[in-house]
């Protein structure tokens, strides 16, 4: 019988990397989505179940969880502020329904210190309150994501325009790891006994400035690319209209305003929350990640009207 993990948010681009990942190693899968139709009219994959269950509704967890000896848990965007609130919560659920490891990818980089804002201190929280309720839990810190070029608010610019564009000062530089690798470490874990009660911060194999990463992926587009910088504020604005008509106009100005000062922080932090230190990463997890350039080669570059999820 196959073993079966639980995917929470399996809808979003992280969730539906580790649903991708899983069924191609092996394993039975319970998609957990609020949506009828989580895969975007793609279908449901072989091996995958789809389990309705709400992140607000803890009862709902306990039920979608059972059978399954592992939870992936991936934070929603929008609900920044209650990231200790619900991750604490999939914790006890997952321990109700005897779950033996959750493993919670933050989806951003995990302080050593005290002090740093933004949802890098509730990740922090977000720990602490996971491990308290007493569940097997692993913890990534993954910090940057390749796949953030293929959505709304990115894609657009590079595929139609040439362009790069980000909010990352252009001498900034950053581990940018793939969803699939992220994905892979994530069920990499379910194996590590020595991971239990960790926390690591995970990136890909190349530190690049934005620069750069237009050079490595310009192969794959067959033109060269070029890094056009734009404002924080500017990129908070392009992330949060890529919900199109999901978000109304208050959130929206939330969520852009939140992105933007997350972004003008990340351009001057002295703690550099967009690297890390790859090589100690890769002696604890002996797996080799693909480059941007490997990535970029593997993507469907064609311009069309596809449906993506925006972000998630």
């Amino acid at each position: 019988m196959a073993r079966t993990v639980a995917v929470i948010g399996a809808s979003g681009r992280q969730g539906g990397a580790q649903v991708r990942q899983l069924v191609k190693a092996g394993f039975h899968v319970k998609a957990l989505s609020r949506s009828a139709d989580p895969f975007y009219g793609q279908g449901t994959p072989e091996g995958v179940e789809v389990v309705s269950a709400d992140l607000y509704d803890e009862a709902s967890l306990v039920e979608a969880f059972r059978g399954a000896e592992g939870v992936f848990h991936t934070h929603p965007l929008r609900a920044r502020a209650d990231r200790a609130v619900l991750v604490a919560s999939v914790g006890r659920a997952a321990k109700a329904a005897g779950v033996e490891r959750v493993v919670w990818n933050t989806s951003s980089w995990i302080p050593d210190r005290p002090g740093d804002p933004y949802t890098y201190a509730g990740n922090t929280a977000g720990i602490n309150a996971l491990f308290r309720t007493g569940v097997g839990a692993t913890v990534f810190g993954s910090v940057l994501f390749m796949d953030n070029l293929l959505t709304n608010w990115a894609r657009p610019f590079i595929v139609n325009e040439g362009r790069f564009v980000y909010a990352h000062r252009p001498d900034l530089e950053a581990n940018w790891i793939s969803l699939d690798d992220v994905a892979r470490i994530m069920i990499h874990a379910l194996d590590r006994p020595d991971m239990e009660g960790a926390w690591i911060n995970i990136g890909g194999p190349e530190r690049l400035k934005p620069t750069e990463v237009a050079e490595r992926i310009s192969p794959a587009l067959g033109r060269k690319i070029v890094y056009d910088p734009c404002r924080p504020e500017e990129f908070g604005r392009l992330l949060a209209n890529a919900a199109g008509d999901s978000m109304g106009t208050a959130e929206h100005d939330v969520i852009a305003e939140q992105i933007g000062a997350f972004y003008r922080y990340n351009n001057t932090a002295p703690t550099r929350p967009f690297e890390v230190d790859y090589e100690a990463m890769h002696e604890r997890i002996p797996i080799e990640l693909e480059t941007i350039g490997e990535w970029a080669k593997r993507q469907d570059w064609a311009n069309t009207n596809g449906v993506r999820p925006p972000f998630g």
